[in-house]
């Protein structure tokens, strides 16, 4: 096994780069300061390409080879291991395949590019700049299509395809216009049904000033109940929520709103989500390719189970109340039955991030059909914002005329490449509610246990079905162990109307 110990040797140091790079990152979002922007750029620019070649010129490809022959003669007694092993060599012959095709010139102006653009949207976001960032968002555009049409020509599929499978293997746009359309079919009617229901309901505001210190206070205490371990992962306060860094090393962030203390703790829900994939994926595969998160449709199933399934339930409700009392005495409106009516009110508004779950997937669907054109070359950065006003007007009635700022410059992906990523969040949406009615079958006392604080079964049926797995299944036999089926969206629908109708 001398080829393969070998492999495993370069994937460690390829993620432990990885993680230097993550931390930077992480840095660069939470404390760095504004004039530093420069410097930072290079030295990560300069990373990625010190990574990408020492990786390439490695001598990978031949060890590759070798170390396939070497498996399969491998008279290992325990064909688990073994099970690993050649899923590791698979996803490090992906991971191969897709480099070398790469040039380090690529990796360079696409790491200063987006580098650049992020840097300034967050000075001209709040500026509502869009004349300003439009040339920055071009050049990060023109380097993904660079690096879709390789992709493309490798894979034999469109450009978008291509992005698409960097984030969610074997997905395709015409697999996900299939199962989006049907969410268009219903949504809409769906959306104002439930509207009109809940114009009966009497709902108390909250109101006042919510502090920062405290609202930190109380979501580490909250996410301390979930399970995530603050030995080996932190929380900040960033301008867009994310969760970086390591299995051994998870960064959290949030955004505060002194007004608003909603916006801050769901946003931290969401991520320990994915906080707690990453702490929990298996140790023994650690810095291999096996041992990584599945794919981003899986990762967003577990955000969203934390932040809609769980922290949408009544139970939750049950389990935040005394929380919010203790740490903002004197306000009113913190008993469960009204806290649950808050949480599962559903409005047409402007942001995605702060959207109900019926109608967060319309968010998605926009940002989806524009970034599919986008990167296929059938329209143009200048043609989005009016793309996403009239995309908007037909899916929620909203208006976004001339308001960039909460409109088509309100998400961070696209300013760093994130080019492929939006339809994750609908398709994680629909695994969440596929593995929960599972989890429900098996355990029909978990929201029960939940609402005590008692967070166990849910994480050790997440735990054996999706955490330690790491990647050594396919998504659809992941979902086959673990629910009995592949990937079914009619699990989506029949949440939604349970909880709202």
């Amino acid at each position: 096994m001398e080829a393969y110990k070998k492999l495993v040797k370069i994937f460690n140091r390829q993620s432990r780069l990885s993680h230097v790079g993550a931390m930077l990152e992480w840095d660069e979002a939470v404390v760095m300061p504004i004039g530093s922007g420069e410097a930072r750029a290079e030295a990560s620019a300069e990373l990625d390409v010190v990574s990408h070649e020492l990786f390439i010129n490695s001598g990978v490809g031949d060890l590759l080879d070798k170390a396939k022959q070497e498996i399969a003669e491998f008279p290992d007694k325990d064909e688990s291991i073994n099970k690993w092993n050649k899923s590791n060599l698979e996803h490090m012959k992906t991971q191969w395949e897709h480099a070398i095709v790469i040039p380090s010139d690529l990796i360079e102006a696409q790491s200063l590019a987006c580098a650049e653009c992020e840097q300034q949207w967050r000075v001209q976001r709040p500026r509502n700049d869009w004349k300003g960032h439009l040339p920055l968002l071009k050049e990060v555009i023109n380097l993904t299509r660079q690096e879709a049409s390789i992709y493309a020509e490798m894979n034999g599929s469109t450009k978008y395809n291509a992005m698409l499978d960097v984030y969610e293997p074997e997905q395709t746009s015409e697999k996900l216009d299939r199962e989006f359309g049907h969410l268009k079919n219903f949504l809409p009617f769906m959306i104002d049904e439930i509207i009109e229901k809940q114009k009966a309901e009497e709902i108390i505001r909250f109101d006042g000033i919510f502090h920062l210190e405290a609202q930190m206070g109380m979501n580490k205490a909250i996410l301390t109940h979930m399970g995530f371990d603050f030995k080996h992962g932190r929380l900040d306060e960033t301008t867009h929520p994310f969760c970086g860094g390591v299995p051994r090393d998870v960064r959290l962030t949030t955004n505060f709103n002194e007004s608003n203390f909603i916006e801050g703790l769901y946003s931290s829900i969401h991520e320990v989500g994915h906080g707690s994939y990453e702490q929990c994926l298996p140790t023994e595969y650690s810095g291999q390719p096996v041992g990584n998160t599945l794919s981003l449709g899986i990762h967003e199933s577990q955000s969203l189970m934390y932040e809609m399934q769980i922290g949408r339930s009544m139970e939750f409700m049950e389990f935040l109340s005394p929380f919010l009392m203790e740490y903002f005495p004197n306000q009113k409106g913190f008993a469960p039955e009204n806290l649950y009516k808050v949480q599962t009110r559903v409005t047409k508004d402007l942001i995605r991030i702060n959207a109900d779950e019926v109608t967060y997937p319309c968010h998605v669907l926009l940002r989806y059909e524009i970034e599919k054109d986008l990167i296929n070359g059938d329209i143009e950065a200048e043609d989005i914002p009016e793309l996403w006003d009239l995309k908007m007007m037909e899916s929620l009635g909203v208006n976004t005329k001339g308001d960039y700022k909460d409109g088509c410059m309100q998400d961070v992906h696209w300013v760093c490449g994130l080019w492929g990523y939006f339809p994750t969040y609908t398709l994680g949406a629909m695994n969440a509610a596929q593995l929960f009615f599972a989890m429900r079958k098996k355990h029909p006392d978990v929201l029960s246990l939940i609402e005590v604080g008692d967070f166990s079964i849910m994480r050790a049926w997440l735990g054996k079905h999706v955490w330690s797995k790491g990647s050594l299944l396919t998504i659809d036999e992941l979902m086959t162990e673990a629910t009995g089926e592949t990937f079914n969206s009619e699990y989506f629908e029949q949440h939604l109307r349970e909880r709202y109708l």
